[in-house]
């Protein structure tokens, strides 16, 4: 019999517990009535925002004039976001104290000793607007940007109206960047010719003309614009010119002056007088179309052009000195002084045949190939890069393509795959497959799709064969370890986390391709690339030596395999999609072909036991080119630069490979005893060096190569492909 409560005789639920179930209840009926209560109301104040619009509702071709509005505003927010985004990053170059970044007044000297250029301003010693000569300022304007003191950074006006002019004319006649765009591009941007550029252009402008006065924007152009003649700023250009202060030029001499902004090199009168007194006479007839002085003001400049000071033509690698320019300022925070003499490495008769090389071949191949720009790096084993071109003209474009132009390198990246190949064991007599390949959508294949079967890994380089490094990528050690040998080697582009790296689709500059190529000629050390030997103050005291301050090279690659690595790389130009790059004199040569999809890159890069030299071909716009692989016009000029580079200098051997015999020519048992008065060891043979079975075989194919060579025929570069 179950126990009673005396307390509950009728077994009633205890209070509590019931109190709380009630407290439940009313909760949830609160939350249930106050959801429904909310919707009520929303659906209410939709109704009535509904009947209010109701009022501003339009038919017929109204409705189609207000629908389309409304589907422009929302596409305009939606690219506003876009551009905004794009132009974050360009922002960031506003921060700091950028105004002094370039508060530098450098002096650069070859690796000689002499003058080749300076870089940097004093800006103590700028000439203020209010004390220019009015009628160069109103030339500049005139010429550049008429409506300079009206618009807010883009002159939306001048964009339409150089677009009409151009339209008319089929083809681009008239710029329709303003004065601030201009000066946007040359304190934070570069000249490279993308949307991304002119978006981040455009924003910079306007944040400059939030940030400074019209005064503040006019004086930091004349400034720091480039004049030509390696002078930088009006200022300058009127000393080196005219040798006289700004403030003392004539009109005739203001308006050569004020057309020297667009073009410097082509119009300097210090190169082509005629074609600069033709530009002034230009810059005249603006100033009296836009108002600013009337016909009869000018027609004394225009009877008496300007004429020039008789200066000694003084050729200065621009492209090269604004990359050491921007090696000092990254050294800078080592010293405090900010007038410098900077000893460069740069060898002017290298530097010479260099750009001459590049131009005569642009010049005779470049409309055949369709190719306008070139660029070029040349690095002396050790380091010091004795050469570099990052374009045509300087003039026309100041924009590095050796340094900044970011392009893929096609299969002359592949050398970073067959350096961790080597590094994991692989010999270059390792066999592997050449078939086709399918790495999960993606489906790389060779040149015409041809597959040779089983190949050894020196066949593989030679022929530039696509299949071969993304098996050893896939099957073996996979991506990361490519990254980092590229790095390791001296890349100092990012490169991408992608399956197709492997054939080179991630982007590179000219001078890291150099610069990882200059590890094999050191024998797995690495180049240590660098412009600058030394800097020092005007009272002579060194500030910075690169020997003396500069860690020694690190291994980066075993011995063995910079071995192995330049085994193979030396038999492209003998067996190889390189044989146009083959040096007179029986010199050894190693490199490699790069060409990229729809052949818009192409690359020879190449060393010998004394210089690595990289090259490429190819258009600003990204443009194809006809059919241009690296084997032609980029191992042609390769040839070009590099045979001038090797004359008259002791030659070098490239580790792990044995120079070719030389030709013994028959003598008698008498002619091998030296006169009694010959000093016997300039007679004495070389002392014989062992060799390992891998690098007699080498030499044997060098000696088979040289002698086949003229009679095979050429092997066409398979072109990277990026699926």
């Amino acid at each position: 019999m179950r126990d009673v409560d005396p307390s509950n005789p009728e077994g009633q639920p205890p209070e509590r517990p019931r109190r709380k179930r009630h407290l439940l209840l009313r909760i949830d009926s609160l939350i249930d009535s106050t959801i429904w209560n909310a919707g009520f109301r929303a659906a209410e104040i939709w109704e009535d925002i509904t009947i209010f619009f109701r009022r501003f509702r339009v038919r017929g071709w109204k409705r189609i004039v207000f629908e389309l509005a409304g589907e422009g505003m929302t596409l305009g927010v939606a690219a506003s976001v876009v551009l905004l985004a794009l132009a974050m990053p360009a922002f960031e170059s506003t921060e700091g104290d950028w105004r002094n970044r370039g508060n530098f007044a450098v002096t650069f000297l070859d690796r000689y000793g002499n003058v080749i250029g300076h870089r940097g301003i004093i800006h103590e010693n700028s000439v203020p607007v209010d004390e220019l000569p009015d009628y160069f300022v109103k030339a500049v304007l005139a010429t550049e940007d008429r409506r300079f003191f009206d618009h807010f950074g883009i002159d939306v006006f001048g964009l339409f109206r150089a677009l009409t002019v151009n339209a008319q004319a089929g083809g681009v006649v008239q710029g329709g960047s303003t004065l601030t765009q201009q000066l946007a591009k040359n304190v934070f941007l570069t000249n490279e010719r993308s949307i991304e550029r002119k978006i981040k252009e455009a924003f910079l402008a306007i944040w400059l003309e939030a940030n400074l006065s019209k005064k503040e924007i006019l004086s930091l152009y004349l400034d720091r614009t480039y004049m030509g003649g390696g002078t930088f700023g009006a200022a300058a250009a009127a000393q080196y010119y005219f040798g006289k202060s700004i403030t003392d030029v004539n009109l005739a001499e203001a308006a050569m002056l004020a057309g020297l902004f667009k073009a410097p090199t082509k119009y300097a009168p210090s190169v082509n007088l005629p074609a600069a007194r033709a530009r002034a006479n230009d810059v005249l007839s603006n100033l009296v179309q836009s108002g600013f002085m009337t016909e009869g003001q000018v027609i004394a400049a225009r009877r008496s052009p300007a004429s020039v000071v008789d200066r000694a033509q003084v050729e200065s690698p621009d492209f090269f000195l604004d990359w050491a320019f921007d090696e000092v300022q990254r050294l800078s925070p080592r010293f405090s002084q900010r007038s410098l003499i900077v000893h460069t490495t740069i060898d002017m008769s290298l530097q010479k045949a260099a750009e001459d090389s590049i131009e005569s071949s642009l010049l005779e191949y470049g409309e055949h190939y369709n190719a306008k720009q070139g660029a070029s790096v040349m690095i002396e084993n050790g380091g010091a890069v004795r050469a570099m071109v990052g374009g045509r003209d300087y003039g026309e474009s100041q924009f590095n393509r050796a340094t900044k132009a970011l392009r893929q390198p096609g299969s002359s990246f592949k050398i970073y795959t067959y350096s961790v190949a080597m590094e994991s064991g692989m010999t270059p007599t390792t066999t592997i497959v050449d078939a086709p390949i399918t790495w999960g959508n993606w489906s790389p294949h060779n040149y015409e799709n041809r597959y040779e079967g089983k190949i050894t890994l020196t066949t593989a380089i030679a022929k530039s064969i696509n299949t071969v490094p993304v098996r050893l990528a896939k099957e073996k050690f996979g991506i990361q370890p490519i990254r980092d040998m590229a790095k390791a080697l001296g890349v100092e582009t990012p490169i991408r986390n992608d399956k197709t790296i492997p054939i080179g689709t991630s982007e590179v500059t000219v001078l890291d391709q150099a610069t990882a190529y200059a590890v094999f000629p050191a024998d797995g050390l690495q180049s240590r690339r660098h412009g600058i030997s030394q800097i020092s103050g005007y009272d002579g005291k060194v500030l910075y030596d690169f020997d003396r301050d500069e860690p020694p090279a690190k291994r980066v690659l075993s011995e063995q395999a910079a071995s192995y690595m330049n085994q193979m790389l030396t038999q492209i130009p003998i067996i190889g999609t390189g044989r146009k790059a083959a040096l007179d004199n029986g010199i050894v040569v190693g490199g490699k072909t790069g060409t990229t999809q729809a052949y818009r890159d192409a690359w020879f890069i190449g060393f010998t036991g004394n210089y690595t030299c990289a090259v490429w071909f190819g258009n600003d716009d990204y443009t194809s080119t006809n059919n241009m692989t690296g084997g032609t016009l980029p191992a042609m000029t390769f040839k070009k630069i590099m045979d001038y580079a090797h004359q008259g200098i002791v030659l070098k051997p490239i580790p792990g490979i044995q120079d070719p015999f030389p030709v013994q020519k028959p003598q008698t048992v008498a002619a091998k005893k030296p006169p009694a008065d010959t000093d016997a060891a300039t007679t004495l043979p070389p002392p014989i060096r062992p060799r390992s079975l891998s690098q007699d075989s080498t030499r044997i194919l060098h000696d088979i190569g040289s002698r086949l060579k003229a009679a095979a025929p050429p092997v066409p570069e398979k072109v990277a492909s990026a699926g």
